[in-house]
């Protein structure tokens, strides 16, 4: 899954495909160098971001769904003019621009809140019979600086409890789980370690019965992590490239049928190495 954020503001890549060409461009690159989705984006859910509770919310600081769709539509649409075989999946909370994404042949919602931070999105999943993943989030972007540090058990029980949460409100929605893959979420509501802490145990949630997918490019746990080779400090955004795949082959190791990145090429190629120890290690 190749990721397109169409953003001012994003963590990794804030403003470089705000310009819908320019966003269009960047997911055809990532489909011609091997991506199997691309998942377009226009809300920044990055540490610190406000985000909305749903329609009528009323957070100004959030962005509106009509500013997202402005954004985000014009992408989906020019992806599929350009490319109409391609699966394009949108990181959205808000059912009224899932409804809009999906209406403009997007296939995929990719939710990071799993459910827990807008209204009615259910229903759309439900009626559309669209894809799904459903992330495990801890708190609100604001909030995940101070929340406290959990140990290890802990950190797990939450991450599972809040996994089949989602899974539960997505059948009492009457949604097929078999359109559901389920996201740890990396960087949602955990600090630091516990990211490695969730990657070492990552296989323990496939006894939830779905897919998994990862994560983990350029996410700032791995820029902690590097510290040691800059002075001590966490390494900037644009030095976690070889971290990403590091992160992303233990996430594939670890069970991850889905691994969400930002350079598409190298983690094919790492991909397929990964892929090639696991069939070693099952005996396939």
């Amino acid at each position: 899954m190749g990721v397109v954020n169409v953003t001012p503001d994003s963590f990794s890549d804030g403003g470089v495909f705000l310009d819908s060409d320019m966003g269009i461009a960047h997911a055809i690159r990532l489909l011609d160098e091997g991506a199997d989705i691309v998942d377009l984006g226009a809300e920044s859910t990055r540490p610190g971001a406000r985000v909305g509770g749903g329609a009528g919310d009323g957070d100004a600081s959030a962005v509106s769904a009509e500013e997202e769709q402005a954004r985000l539509l014009p992408v989906v649409e020019g992806v599929l003019r350009a490319r109409p075989e391609a699966i394009v999946s949108v990181d959205t909370y808000k059912a009224e621009t899932a409804r809009a994404a999906l209406a403009a042949g997007a296939e995929i919602v990719n939710d990071v809140s799993g459910f827990s931070w807008g209204v009615g999105l259910e229903a759309v999943a439900a009626e559309t019979e669209c894809g799904l993943v459903l992330t495990h989030t801890r708190g609100r972007p604001e909030e995940w600086g101070t929340q406290a540090q959990l140990e290890p058990d802990e950190l797990m029980r939450q991450v599972r409890m809040g996994l089949e949460a989602s899974l539960a409100k997505a059948a009492a929605a009457g949604i097929d789980l078999e359109a559901i893959v389920l996201d740890p979420g990396y960087g949602f509501g955990k600090r630091g370690g516990e990211n490695f802490v969730l990657l070492a145990r990552q296989a323990e949630l496939l006894g939830l019965g779905r897919p998994l997918l990862a994560g983990v490019s350029r996410k700032s746990f791995l820029g902690q992590a590097l510290a040691p080779l800059h002075g001590g400090t966490v390494a900037p955004v644009g030095a976690r490239e070889t971290a990403s795949v590091a992160g992303m082959v233990a996430a594939i190791l670890a069970g991850a049928s889905i691994v969400r990145v930002h350079r598409v090429r190298e983690a094919m190629e790492a991909a397929l190495v990964a892929d090639a120890v696991g069939r070693a290690g099952s005996g396939v």
